[in-house]
């Protein structure tokens, strides 16, 4: 089996790498803060200290970090993952980043005898505690059938969306119709509360008719709860935004469902710790701008 190096042991990382070692894969893996990886050196995983001690030797090296800068650290920075790659090593950057600098990246690799895959994920901590993310690939269809395994070691859908970047840009429309999702169950759990029905009653008839989304289901029960824990933060979501209005500008178009998710977000964000909520927290702003409070 090819062997792995990790890179990024978030909430997703974790999980995802965990879910590699289970299949059978050997992992080395690395995290800026290196006491995330505790618990998998106890099950088996080598620690590395730099990313690139993370690549060297291995077939593929995944990584999940934060942010377009982020990736070109730990890829191309010093001790950076290219540093440590073989010649045919196959880099899968599982993060959501930048389409244009995606392409950008994948061809400085290829300069230097590496693969690339974009490959940013959807399904949240729970698709990956689970295995069962859904995996928007870009990159050479040979390139992607030859860690195709791998990928599916984290995920129950991957599919390869086309050339380097197009990964990315599905993400973004994923992230496009999940931003207007979210505010539409946030309207109709304020309406339930309103309307005095049993919240909770509420969210299991919807998620059985033509309402249903993995929103409903994920966030509606926990916006009434104020459970605002977070699977996805606040934070990040408003990172994939950003990338998508540059899309957006780009093409000249008018997304007003986004925006008005965008603007609602900067308002949470604006509390204290409220970029370091989930998701769902977009709740919060809604109840500010209704000046009401959901109620169970």
């Amino acid at each position: 089996m090819q062997k792995i190096g990790f890179i990024g042991l978030g909430i997703m990382g974790k999980s995802m790498a965990a879910n590699l070692m289970k299949a059978g894969y050997e992992l080395t893996v690395y995290n800026r803060t290196a006491s995330k990886g505790d618990e998998l050196v106890a099950k088996g995983a080598k620690r590395a200290l730099t990313p690139k001690e993370a690549a060297e030797g291995n077939d593929v090296i995944i990584t999940i970090v934060s942010d377009t800068p982020d990736v070109e650290r730990v890829i191309f920075g010093e001790n950076g993952a290219l540093e440590g790659c073989k010649k045919g090593a196959v880099i899968v950057d599982m993060s959501t980043i930048s389409a244009s600098a995606t392409r950008s990246m994948a061809a400085r690799l290829e300069e230097a005898g590496v693969e690339m895959i974009d490959a940013p994920v959807s399904g949240g901590d729970t698709g990956a505690r689970e295995g069962t993310l859904t995996i928007m690939c870009g990159g050479k269809e040979e390139v992607f059938e030859s860690i195709k395994p791998v990928l599916f070691g984290m995920g129950k859908k991957v599919t390869l969306m086309g050339g380097h970047g197009a990964g990315q840009a599905t993400k973004m429309c994923n992230q496009t119709a999940i931003a207007s999702c979210l505010l539409g169950v946030c309207e109709c759990m304020m309406l339930a509360s309103k309307e005095g029905l049993d919240c909770e009653k509420v969210v299991e008839v919807l998620s059985g008719g033509a309402a249903q989304s993995a929103q409903m289901t994920a966030y509606g029960k926990r916006m009434v709860n104020r459970d605002y824990a977070a699977g996805f933060f606040i934070d990040l979501f408003q990172k994939d935004i950003r990338l998508v209005m540059e899309a957006v500008r780009e093409h000249n178009l008018c997304f007003q469902g986004l925006s008005t998710v965008q603007q609602m977000f900067n308002a949470v964000q604006g509390m204290e710790g409220g970029g370091q909520l989930g998701s769902q927290g977009l709740a919060l702003a809604l109840e500010m701008m209704c000046g009401t409070k959901m109620e169970k």
